[in-house]
């Protein structure tokens, strides 16, 4: 998955309770809060052109909601494909449509182009088409939601 070195967490981020109290867990190296890290696992997964909603991710993993997912990847998603994590209206996130938009082109991702009325005319994802069940992981897990 991802490197040691992109498994360090931001600027942001706090370390988990197995470090000490400088934050380190003893290697000089902060960690991921266990969560974090299963979150960003997901992510990971997830192929090019498709995405989940951060409640799909919640419901993947049996834990949390998509707040807290959402959390994660705000905090330690840099590393990681962070615009396959999504809103479920499929409304792009506010401050990196244009990076994000970017990454979909790219990808090939299904997107439902904005109403002229909208706000700044930024396409929205086309969520029956671009969401992901998890199914053909290349894993022995198998669809999940």
């Amino acid at each position: 998955m991802r490197s040691e070195e992109s498994r360090k967490p931001t600027a942001h981020a706090t370390a988990d309770t197995t470090a000490d109290a400088t934050g380190e867990a003893g290697d000089g190296v902060a960690r991921l809060p266990d969560y974090a890290e299963r979150v960003l696992d997901v992510a990971e997964l997830i192929p090019p052109g498709r995405v989940m909603t951060y409640g799909d991710v919640a419901e993947w993993l049996g834990e949390g909601g998509p707040r807290q997912v959402g959390r994660a990847m705000a905090l330690y998603g840099g590393a990681v494909p962070w615009w396959r994590v999504v809103r479920s209206d499929g409304v792009l996130l506010p401050g990196h449509e244009l990076g994000a938009l970017d990454h979909y082109r790219e990808e090939g991702t299904p997107l439902r182009e904005a109403a002229r009325s909208a706000e700044g005319h930024v396409p929205r994802l086309d969520m029956k088409r671009a969401r992901w069940d998890g199914a053909d992981t290349g894993e022995d897990e198998g669809a999940h939601i």
